[in-house]
């Protein structure tokens, strides 16, 4: 973990900055380690990332990783995500949307082992029509390897990716209404164990759960 200046260059009082060079999760467990090893931080932020994190793609995110991480101690964690992969990305909708939900996560934060996940659409801020709170939302990456030759005559592989929407139909899970320009707020929780499922197969496989007869 090494201490960097502001990127404005401009004085700041009371506050430091640092980077490690490992993934998200690896900076936050180096900050709860070496940072805040005496008292846990009020917030964290992951993000903006750039690029879509919603749907199935919470399952492959670093910037998920690190507030699922940091509600794992119970911190109130929030990630940011502006579903546009250009360099010069129009940020103002992100800071304007991003300003309004930080203060209401901070004013009424969720529940322990919470993390919250924001997706800003592409575009200015008169584009976007509003926030949702919403559900995630079913689709999956298919024909995500591509083989390719290098002038050498050796394989290799490139991940490119093509999104198939499993629920084109519904107008309130987070991957459709980014589409039509909401900013989306989907809470997620640590434990993901599906209970009605777990019943159901209590039942239907009780012979495999059977107690050994001695």
């Amino acid at each position: 973990m090494v201490p960097v200046g502001n990127p404005e260059g401009t004085p700041e009082k009371g506050i430091s900055r640092y980077y490690c060079s490992g993934t998200p999760v690896d900076c936050v467990k180096m900050a709860l380690n070496l940072i805040f090893d005496k008292s846990r931080p009020d917030l964290l932020l992951s993000g903006i990332n750039h690029g879509f994190n919603g749907s199935s793609a919470v399952l492959y995110s670093g910037t998920l990783a690190a507030t699922r991480e940091g509600a794992l101690y119970k911190i109130p964690s929030l990630a940011f995500s502006l579903n546009d992969h250009h360099a010069n990305a129009d940020f103002s909708a992100s800071i304007y949307y991003g300003k309004k939900i930080i203060e209401k996560f901070i004013d009424t934060p969720p529940n322990p082992y919470t993390y919250v996940n924001v997706n800003i659409p592409q575009g200015s801020i008169d584009e976007i029509r509003g926030i949702r709170l919403c559900r995630f939302g079913m689709g999956a990456w298919i024909k995500e390897i591509e083989s390719r030759m290098d002038p050498y005559g050796h394989p290799y592989y490139w991940m490119v990716g093509e999104y198939e929407n499993l629920e084109p139909d519904d107008p309130e899970c987070d991957h459709n209404l980014l589409a039509n320009n909401y900013v989306t707020i989907v809470p997620h929780k640590i434990d993901n164990t599906n209970y009605p499922e777990l019943e159901r197969l209590k039942d239907v496989w009780k012979d495999l759960t059977r107690e050994r007869k001695n």
